[in-house]
């Protein structure tokens, strides 16, 4: 039986994967970890323990002592508080990386996922329908360190012959875990003020259109990336991954169809220039041909299950 371990369980991607991970694999071999603590059902479905990636000599006696057999790295400093602390976004957002890739070359573990971001795309990259391979020239820390850390994922595939697996996550919009300090968050916290005060300041522009993606379609992609077949898998730096694309303007006109008077004003902060040197929407047809990737969730279905399930959310708090 596999023994998985999560790192970042307690954030916005982990906190879900290991859930479905745990109905994959079974509760008791999903070995959920983070810095801080894991919401209750992370902790009480399967093991959990706090565990620091960037502490590389726990880290290795942890997976030899449990015969962790795959590992899903989900630990990193996001854009918007990259840019706030940049040495220390690239330091966490490349060490972790380099340890867990280390680690697996020393000790064999037979499967990696990683994720990677359309952050790694810049100014210079075509912004309509940017194909998985391009012009890549990122201008913020967070997509430096996700560039460069591709790299050194196809690195230790050509070299060692790890089996390492990635994709370039979109925006991710979820009810069960808030916003993390992202540059797409306005799509999670958005919902949340239209519901408590009918009102959202966003800072975005109206008109700046991001891909996005519903946090299942995400997480199924990660499941089915990790279950398909090695000689399907074409791309070891990060595959492109496409689900919905939409501006601020557009997810309020969907938000006024349930709540009609919702307002939204826009005051554009520092977050403005990183979305600008983002794509619009993404070509993601290689992991189409490749594992049959295909998106389930538009954007009216996915503002209508996160507003239901806001609202039941927040009158249980």
């Amino acid at each position: 039986m596999e023994k998985i371990l999560v790192i970042g369980a307690a954030g916005q991607i982990g906190s879900e994967l290991t859930l479905a991970l745990r109905k994959i694999y079974g509760n008791e071999n999903v070995f959920a970890t983070d810095i801080k603590d894991a919401p209750k059902d992370v902790k009480k479905s399967g093991p959990f323990q706090l565990l620091d990636v960037m502490d590389d000599k726990r880290l290795i006696h942890f997976v030899i002592r449990y015969k962790i057999s795959q590992i899903y790295l989900l630990a990193a400093v996001l854009s918007g508080n990259a840019e706030r602390l940049p040495l220390q976004a690239w330091d966490i957002n490349m060490r972790s990386v380099l340890n867990i890739l280390d680690l697996a070359r020393e000790v064999g573990i037979k499967k990696i996922f990683w994720p990677s971001s359309i952050a790694v795309f810049g100014k210079t990259t075509p912004k309509i329908d940017t194909p998985q391979l391009t012009i890549m020239e990122p201008n913020t820390v967070y997509g430096i360190s996700k560039l460069a850390a591709e790299r050194w994922v196809e690195y230790y595939f050509n070299k060692y012959g790890l089996d390492i697996r990635s994709i370039r996550y979109p925006g991710l919009i979820s009810y069960k875990t808030e916003a993390g300090g992202g540059t797409t968050d306005y799509a999670v916290e958005i919902f949340y003020d239209a519901i408590t005060t009918g009102k959202y300041e966003c800072f975005l522009k109206p008109d700046t259109k991001l891909p996005m993606m519903f946090m299942d379609d995400a997480i199924r992609a990660t499941t089915e990336l990790m279950e398909a077949d090695a000689d399907k898998i074409s791309i070891r730096s990060s595959y492109n991954l496409s689900g919905l694309s939409f501006d601020p303007e557009e997810l309020s006109d969907e938000i006024k169809k349930h709540i009609p008077d919702f307002e939204i004003i826009y005051k554009p902060d520092f977050r403005q220039a990183i979305a600008d040197s983002w794509p619009q929407s993404i070509d993601d047809s290689v992991a189409r041909k490749d594992w049959g990737w295909k998106n389930n969730v538009d954007l009216e279905k996915m503002t209508r299950i996160m507003l239901k399930e806001i609202k039941k959310k927040l009158i249980h708090r």
